[in-house]
């Protein structure tokens, strides 16, 4: 009976899906740092420069800015991130694995556990905003009654829950920006890149979205935010890594906000309003 047991076992082992078994691994665990870079140079052919010799950390739960002018290695870090590139020297790693050496049939599994939010949406136009969302959960397999409880779920966080059966071009800047978070967080992946989140949206509309990336990040996850809007980023007074011509040339923790800051209250701080204004009566 032992050994039958024992078999079975093994035998549940060997069934393991490869993508579970790549979720395990790339799960965040609190003595390793989510995100680390060791060494890292990116030289693109023709001789330009991406990356040189940087150097980072980002532990769990941490909300980071990547900050800088065009071209200076913003992009080409989160493309390293998700793989979509090689670096030239170095190490880049995701939970303690190295990107490098995870093999090119593995890394739909990778991007599984990472969330992107882009500038531009990437929202397919003839497809309803449920079904941009339920798409993300189509390709890595969910099942259908879990695609109908979670879609809804997400959409309710993003203030979209009446819009599901809407289109794209139906829904204003910030609307489509929100189905893309809700898109890239359905899956409550550890990681969550935001590429220049707020750089087509007025800045009333950008506060709201990060507010919403957040309160992502309070419920756990780590988010890495690359951005031009140094106000923004001063405002919300966040870990910030400046990068120059590939280099990092800053790595500035700042504790100037309490850590149990509540959503609302993080909201008006970025308005400059009075702590007090408007909260009354109000949950966090």
């Amino acid at each position: 009976m032992a050994a039958t047991r024992t078999s079975r076992r093994a035998s549940a082992r060997t069934r393991e899906p490869a993508s579970e078994g790549m979720a395990k691994r790339l799960a965040p665990r609190r003595d390793v740092p989510v995100v680390e870079l060791r060494g890292v140079s990116k030289v693109y052919d023709g001789g330009s420069v991406g990356l040189e010799q940087a150097w980072m950390r980002i532990a769990r739960g941490e909300f980071v800015f990547l900050v800088g002018p065009t071209g200076c290695g913003k992009s080409t870090t989160l493309k390293l991130l998700l793989k979509e590139m090689e670096p030239s020297e170095g190490e880049v790693l995701i939970s303690g694995s190295d990107v490098s050496r995870i093999p090119r049939r593995k890394v739909p599994y990778l991007r599984r556990n990472i969330g992107v939010v882009f500038q531009d949406y990437k929202l397919l136009p003839n497809r309803t905003i449920y079904a941009n969302v339920a798409y993300s959960l189509e390709v890595i397999g969910e099942g259908r009654a879990s695609i109908r409880r979670k879609v809804p779920e997400i959409l309710r966080l993003v203030g979209l829950s009446t819009k599901l059966h809407s289109y794209p071009d139906e829904l204003s800047g910030g609307e489509q920006q929100r189905v893309s978070i809700a898109r890239a967080f359905v899956n409550h992946p550890p990681l969550l890149l935001a590429d220049e989140p707020t750089g087509n949206l007025d800045p009333e509309t950008s506060i709201g979205i990060m507010q919403l990336i957040y309160r992502i990040n309070r419920a756990g996850t780590t988010v890495i935010v690359a951005t031009h809007d140094r106000d923004m980023v001063d405002k919300m007074r966040r870990r910030v890594i400046e990068l120059q011509d590939g280099r990092v040339i800053r790595d500035q923790l700042s504790g100037l906000y309490r850590p149990d800051e509540s959503t609302r209250e993080f909201g008006i701080r970025l308005r400059g309003e009075s702590p007090g204004a408007g909260l009354e009566g109000r949950p966090s």
